[in-house]
């Protein structure tokens, strides 16, 4: 049975989709074609195959390359072909197959540069796992950069997919290599950092020429479709980052319902700014409802996929506790922290190494003091803002537009020290 299930995931399932596929829009029609790859499927046989398979082995699943039509609707020009990224890859691009790529993969993929469109300025890594950011970090190096959004999240980086915004380099490649990930994706690799890379033989290796320049990609809008269970569709926009600089950020001002203006007294700092930008463009590629937390522009939690916005915040508290001990535990003693507690009750180490790490661990509070906020919608009540602020988080960034914006303006205010908030005026769903 086990060797049954994993027969399950090697297996190459092939698909019956068409080569191409035509969309009218009106008058407006856009083509698509089928990206298909030549792998070895077993041992010293090469085949044309597509996508390895959908979310999950029963699936079938098609990659599709824009390849012609000028789409536009209204004022608003759509991307055009010649600028694809994950579905334009090629045999060539693909430098390591590993296992060659499934839809999840390549999706997982596909979000980390919808986020890193928006994170040029620096070396930056997105860690994306389930399509949802788990770590994301500026860096001055691409391996600090990659070794941080690491660091934030080791647990749930297990299996991820990782893009980077700089070239592979070899101390990048070796941080990389000592840590199990299914797909890595940069703009290019540096001498020798492949070969380091290839440890891992299962690793899919992938070259996207275009990400040194996904900064042109910010303002581009595709049309996104949503399939329901009755064959309809829900086609919509793409979102855009309407937070470029500290200039489109709002002062978070309401009012009363006794008519009385409520400002938010406290202007965040520089550093603080930085990690609201940073925060924001990270919020854009994260399953709402979601609230994560940034600081020193490296995410610290990220709360996803709630249907209340306290209960999210709670779970980003949680989490941010969860992965501060287990990093304290890994760097002490080389095992995750569930490891060191099933060691505890087998009566192979002392109790005293779980409680000295929970200890410092709660007074740290997780390292939230003196981190940010990011909220993709309003907060309804001010409960979310009054359990954050708890635990020492500094400022809050947040689209504004509650009946009730002035009570989390006062708790802000009220909090000692008091506490920074500024509105963006956008929301940033994501479902």
């Amino acid at each position: 049975m086990a060797e049954d299930l994993k027969k399950m995931y090697r297996t190459v399932k092939g698909d019956h989709f068409p080569s191409e596929i035509r969309i009218t829009f009106g008058d407006q029609t856009l083509v698509y074609r089928k990206r298909t790859w030549k792998i070895e499927v077993e041992p010293g046989i090469i085949e044309e195959r597509g996508l390895r398979y959908g979310e999950n082995p029963d699936q079938e699943a098609a990659l599709y390359e824009l390849a012609n039509g000028n789409l536009i609707l209204g004022e608003c020009e759509y991307i055009e072909p010649g600028l694809g990224l994950v579905s334009s890859l090629r045999e060539e691009d693909l430098l390591q197959f590993g296992k060659h790529p499934s839809k999840t993969n390549l999706t997982d993929i596909d979000n980390a540069l919808n986020i890193l469109r928006y994170l040029s300025k620096k070396p930056c890594c997105v860690i994306v796992k389930h399509n949802n950011p788990c770590g994301v970090a500026y860096g001055e190096t691409i391996a600090e950069a990659f070794i941080r959004a690491f660091r934030a999240d080791r647990i749930a980086a297990f299996g991820g997919a990782i893009a980077l915004n700089r070239p592979v380099d070899k101390a990048c490649a070796e941080a990389i290599s000592e840590q199990y990930f299914e797909v890595v994706a940069a703009p290019e690799y540096e001498e020798g950092a492949v070969e380091i890379l290839k440890k891992r033989k299962n690793l899919r290796i992938i070259r996207i020429n275009r990400i040194d320049q996904l900064e042109k990609y910010w303002g581009l809008r595709v049309v996104e479709f949503k399939s329901l269970m009755d064959g309809g569709l829900i086609v919509q926009q793409s979102q855009v980052n309407k937070v470029k600089g500290p200039e489109d950020l709002k002062p978070a001002v309401a009012v009363k319902p006794d008519g009385t203006e409520v400002r938010c007294r406290r202007e965040p700092t520089e550093r603080e700014i930085e990690d609201m930008i940073f925060g924001w463009a990270v919020e854009i590629g994260v399953t709402s409802n979601s609230v994560l937390f940034v600081k020193d522009q490296c995410t610290v939690a990220i709360g996803t996929g709630e249907q209340d916005r306290v209960g999210v915040t709670e779970i980003a508290i949680f989490k941010a506790y969860t992965k501060y001990a287990d990093l304290l535990c890994y760097d002490r003693y080389g095992i995750p922290y569930k490891q060191l507690e099933l060691e505890i009750r087998q009566g192979k180490r002392p109790e005293s190494q779980k409680i000295e790490i929970d200890e410092e661990t709660k007074a740290a509070r997780a390292g939230l003091p003196g981190s940010v906020m990011v909220s993709d919608a309003f907060f309804p009540f001010r409960d979310a803002v009054d359990v954050a602020i708890r635990e020492g988080i500094s400022a809050i960034i947040q689209p504004g537009g509650s009946l009730r914006d002035w009570e989390s303006i006062e708790a802000c205010n009220e909090a000692e020290p008091p506490v920074a908030m500024v509105f963006t005026g956008q929301r940033v769903f994501k479902h």
